[in-house]
């Protein structure tokens, strides 16, 4: 047997011995090189069903449209409304078929004016609407304080709205259309509020509130031709309709006042054949205010007379001139 030299030993001890990784190192790294391979597919794949994409697909869908209720049409005009005869002396006027809504003859029909009680159509419109009519209503001592027209409400007595209603639109309270008001809108503000809303929902776009009753003139504002429109609107109630064709009204009432009577402005109801509302108002600034109606048969007509010296006369003229019409 040869001899074995140490330097030869050693030598073979010392030369580099190359190691296999482990296990766990070379599956990780596996692992990395499969999720990469994935990874590049799956774009390459993304790349190539976006440029196949058709055009109305890639386009970006508009946004759905929200559906917008369009006012009702209360008023509408199938033939040219008359125009100069009658001759009336309100500044403007409008005489209106009130069962198709047909517009017979105009004057300045869209002319902004102070409309004074007339106001309260609006205020029992949203009343009838929003208050139940046997609710028991608190005055507000406010309203007690309202200025010109009262019919003597007292301070916090408890009064059923129907009650406060008559006195509305049949003796034309402000400290009535005041405790509505509150009743139904918490605050006077917020019921005017509530009539802003409902005139630019029938429409109404000649017409702008800041009083619940008329009384204030500054920014309080309609139409002939919208407060036309707003009277038909309210005519469709049957309890509006009894009230403002109410010539007396005598009302309960408790102590100790016991008793109430609640007599109508309107002139009409008891000088002109079929007559049966609607509502007078008058302040300096807006002289007399006319919304009037009348039936004979089966055709109701609707006038209404702005800014007049003598709205009966004017009234009469413009019924007189419908009911004259063939249909």
């Amino acid at each position: 047997m040869p001899p074995v030299h140490s330097n030869a030993v050693r030598y073979s001890v010392l030369q580099p011995v190359k190691r296999r990784p482990p296990r766990r190192r070379r599956r990780a790294l596996a692992l990395l090189l499969v999720t990469v391979a994935l990874g590049a597919a799956a774009f390459l794949a993304l790349r190539h069903v976006h440029s196949h994409t058709p055009p109305a697909a890639a386009a970006a869908r508009p946004a759905p449209k929200k559906h917008v209720l369009e006012p009702p049409k209360l008023l509408s005009t199938p033939t040219p409304p008359a125009q100069g005869s009658p001759t009336i002396g309100a500044r403007s006027g409008v005489l209106v078929d009130g069962t198709t809504g047909a517009v017979l003859w105009v004057k300045q029909p869209h002319a902004k004016r102070l409309i004074a009680s007339t106001t309260k159509i609006m205020t029992a419109t949203l009343v009838l609407e929003r208050l139940p009519l046997d609710r028991v209503v608190t005055v507000p001592p406010a309203a007690t304080r309202e200025p010109l027209v009262r019919e003597g409400l007292r301070p916090n007595e408890k009064v059923p709205a129907w009650k406060l209603l008559d006195g509305l639109l049949i003796f034309s309270g402000n400290d009535d259309a005041y405790a509505l008001a509150a009743a139904v809108g918490e605050t006077r503000r917020h019921f005017v509020t509530l009539m802003n809303e409902k005139a630019r929902a029938l429409g109404l776009g000649d017409t702008h509130f800041t009083s619940v009753s008329g009384v204030i003139d500054q920014g309080n504002h309609s139409s002939a031709w919208d407060l036309a429109a707003l009277t038909r609107y309210a005519l469709r109630d049957p309890r509006f309709r009894k009230v403002v064709a109410t010539r007396i009204a005598r009302v309960k009432w408790a102590a100790p006042t016991y008793g109430k009577v609640y007599v109508n402005k309107n002139h009409l109801l008891t000088t002109y054949r079929g007559a049966d509302g609607v509502k007078t108002g008058w302040t300096t600034l807006a002289a007399h205010c006319l919304v009037a109606s009348a039936h004979r048969g089966d055709r109701r007509l609707i006038a209404v007379v702005l800014h007049a010296n003598d709205p009966y006369r004017d009234a009469r003229r413009l019924l007189d001139f419908g009911f004259a019409q063939p249909r």
